[in-house]
């Protein structure tokens, strides 16, 4: 038990603790030495003075160490250390310069580097090279045309479009036009194995439609979640399934709502994946499969707080053999000076 005293959050507790036993000593005498007038008074002026203490000890020692103890335990469960900027805490000098440090090592243009670093790193890995896959799948679109095989070609042209789109394309932001087109470039492509099993219903206001296309978003964040759909919602179920991709707008919130009529997720599965998005910055950290299927949700949702910020992200709601829906918030953006910094498009 005396062990746990070695450390400064539980001394910082025992120390509060005797001063609160020693304000209740003092209350207790004062009470006892009514009658007693000098007593009396020389009692209550250390009583004062140690309601005094006591108070500062809360207000400066106690209650900023258990705050700062807090937030270092948020970031430990995956949470940034931008909540320290604005939480008036005074900091010794050392621990100012261990948290910007580690501000510094975790920052989005350095986790978004690092995401490429792994991309390349993965890409070198595999051998694959862009212009030779494009070379090969038109050199089998062409011989299906020859031999009369248009399905094939038209699905052979469908896969490279996506793979030009996937992998030559390096921008972090594209509009939401680019995106819908890879949407459905995939969406072609997974009707071959499914056919008429499978539908895709994109839904925008005419009056806003121009604009909406207009906004800028990570590459790759609708494909992953329709993908997501797919294998885990529509094709466990039985009969034709949709997926529908809703984009709304208010002056400052891109909303856009991806659903399946899949076989959705129990209360527990869909609780911890929530819990999983609520978080930021694991996904560069952990380089896991999950089985699940939450990975490629949890990758989209990190992009997007290191990019705008974690008052923007990802949201699932889902009810078992009824569907999944995924809500995605994102700031109105037109154009990249528009980021909070301009680094990440590094």
């Amino acid at each position: 038990m005396l062990r746990r005293f070695k450390y400064l959050s539980h001394i910082t507790l025992g120390f509060f603790m005797a001063e609160a036993l020693i304000v209740l000593a003092l209350v207790t005498c004062c009470l006892l030495a009514s009658r007693q007038e000098a007593w009396q008074v020389l009692l209550s002026v250390t009583l004062a003075l140690q309601i005094a203490l006591f108070i500062l000890l809360y207000f400066w020692l106690a209650r900023p160490y258990w705050r700062l103890e807090w937030m270092i335990g948020l970031f430990l469960d995956g949470y940034s250390l931008t909540s320290l900027d604005n939480s008036n805490l005074q900091l010794s000098p050392v621990t100012e310069r261990l948290t910007g440090y580690v501000k510094n090592e975790l920052s989005a243009n350095r986790l978004l580097k690092l995401s490429k670093r792994q991309a390349q790193y993965r890409a070198l890995q595999n051998q694959i090279n862009p212009h030779f896959l494009y070379n090969t799948l038109e050199s089998i679109r062409s011989e299906a045309l020859v031999a009369g095989l248009g399905s094939v070609a038209d699905m052979t042209e469908a896969l490279a479009v996506f793979f030009r789109y996937t992998i030559s394309k390096v921008e972090n932001l594209v509009t939401v036009e680019e995106e819908l087109q890879n949407c459905e470039t995939y969406f072609r492509i997974q009707q071959y194995r499914f056919g008429p099993r499978l539908r895709l219903n994109i839904q925008c206001a005419p009056e806003d439609k121009e604009v909406i296309y207009r906004c800028r978003i990570p590459k790759l964040t609708l494909q992953p979640i329709l993908e997501n759909g797919i294998i885990h919602g529509t094709e466990f179920k039985i009969g034709a399934g949709m997926l529908t991709v809703k984009l709304e707008r208010t002056a400052k919130l891109l909303t856009i709502l991806v659903s399946d009529d899949g076989v959705g997720m129990d209360e527990h599965a869909l609780s911890q994946l929530n819990e999983r998005l609520d978080q930021s910055g694991r996904a560069f950290q952990e380089d896991k499969e999950d089985a699940g299927g939450g990975v490629a949700l949890v990758n989209v949702n990190n992009r997007i707080h290191l990019l705008f910020g974690e008052e923007y992200g990802l949201h699932v709601f889902s009810i078992p053999m009824a569907g999944t829906d995924v809500r995605i918030t994102l700031p109105m953006i037109q154009s990249n000076r528009e980021l909070p910094s301009g680094e990440v498009l590094l």
